[in-house]
């Protein structure tokens, strides 16, 4: 088997992207097919996992066949195949996982099965060379807020977990707040967009920053300030303005993934920092943290958008960091709605 410029096709199907990409070498993106299901979900206001799972099932084949086309590469030429094992919902993520299998054993092709936090951290290598560990990550998504140390490889065995979100995940908590608002879903991009029009210290919400220390995340009071002060104007017939809620809400946000990643890079000395995940691409949240790392002598990285929302370039980028290592997966490979990093 090739390791050098290995070619890994990725699968990725934990929620409601169906993606499948080619890269060489890990770092070279060949291919990065997306059939995004937005349009599908937005009538009701949030994923439907049962859904998401059909849609899934009836799109993988073409999307996998689009990538292979993209790449201008065949069956035989593919070193290896990389798929989402979780975490994720895990009807979605079995869809991923058959597909990838059925690859593996009919072509003959080793199997890594990927951890989806892992892959959004590898995300960040397929655009800077230059990255390598050890370094922090600050993972934020729909289903996701993590603070990771990375001392050796991203889908290897050294990373550490540092912080994690005890209730809501930051996306999440931006999808509750868009729904109050009136506003489109997803809704991170309907906040962020709206915010820019509005006055982000209108409103003060709380900033939950939790114990002394901690580098654990909560984003509940803040979701739920903001729905306190929509009804309780509402009861008042007291008009407010959607913008300067969107604005404060996103503020205060900001200001404790802020917060939080300060404490984290003084407590492991680390002088790069990666962002990503779905909600990095959030434009008022690189500002901030472009602006924090400039004023500490921290070296930022962080993904294109396309590569910051769930896609399978990522996933075969972890994959090929396993497949350098020989840490392959057998056809007994299960799906994980939840998984430890």
């Amino acid at each position: 088997m090739r390791s050098e410029g290995a070619l890994i096709l990725g699968i990725e199907t934990s929620c409601d992207e169906t993606a499948a990409a080619v890269t060489a070498g890990g770092r070279t993106v060949l291919s990065n097919v997306i059939a995004s299901q937005i349009d599908v979900h937005k009538v009701f206001g949030g994923v439907v996992p049962e859904i998401a799972s059909r849609h899934h099932l009836e799109a993988v084949n073409g999307i996998v066949s689009e990538a292979l086309a993209q790449a201008g590469v065949g069956w035989d030429d593919l070193d290896a195949i990389a798929v989402t094992k979780g975490p994720g919902l895990v009807g979605a993520v079995l869809i991923g996982l058959a597909t990838a299998k059925g690859l593996a054993f009919a072509l003959g092709k080793p199997l890594v099965g990927v951890h989806h936090i892992r892959a959004h951290i590898c995300a960040a290598y397929l655009e800077h060379e230059q990255l390598a560990p050890p370094f922090l990550a600050l993972v934020v998504s729909g289903g996701h807020t993590s603070l990771v140390e990375v001392t050796a490889g991203a889908a290897g065995t050294q990373v550490r977990l540092l912080g994690a979100t005890r209730d809501d995940a930051v996306g999440e908590a931006y999808d509750k707040v868009a729904r109050v608002l009136g506003l489109g879903y997803p809704g991170g991009p309907e906040i962020d967009t709206l915010a820019k029009r509005g006055d982000p210290a209108a409103v003060s919400f709380k900033r939950t920053l939790l114990e002394d220390g901690s580098l654990d995340f909560s984003f509940s009071g803040i979701k739920t300030g903001v729905m306190n002060y929509v009804h309780t104007q509402k009861q008042a017939d007291k008009p407010f303005h959607a913008a300067d809620v969107a604005a404060s809400f996103q503020q205060a946000v900001i200001d404790v993934l802020s917060e939080k990643t300060r404490l984290a890079l003084e407590q492991t000395g680390h002088r790069r920092l990666v962002l990503c995940g779905g909600v990095a691409a959030n434009s008022a949240l690189r500002a901030r943290m472009q602006k924090d790392c400039d004023g500490r002598d921290v070296t930022l990285f962080v993904p294109s958008p396309v590569y910051c929302t769930d896609n399978a370039a990522m996933v075969a980028c972890a994959g090929y960091e396993a497949f350098q290592n020989g840490d392959f997966d057998n056809l007994e490979l299960d799906a994980y709605a939840q998984l430890a990093l």
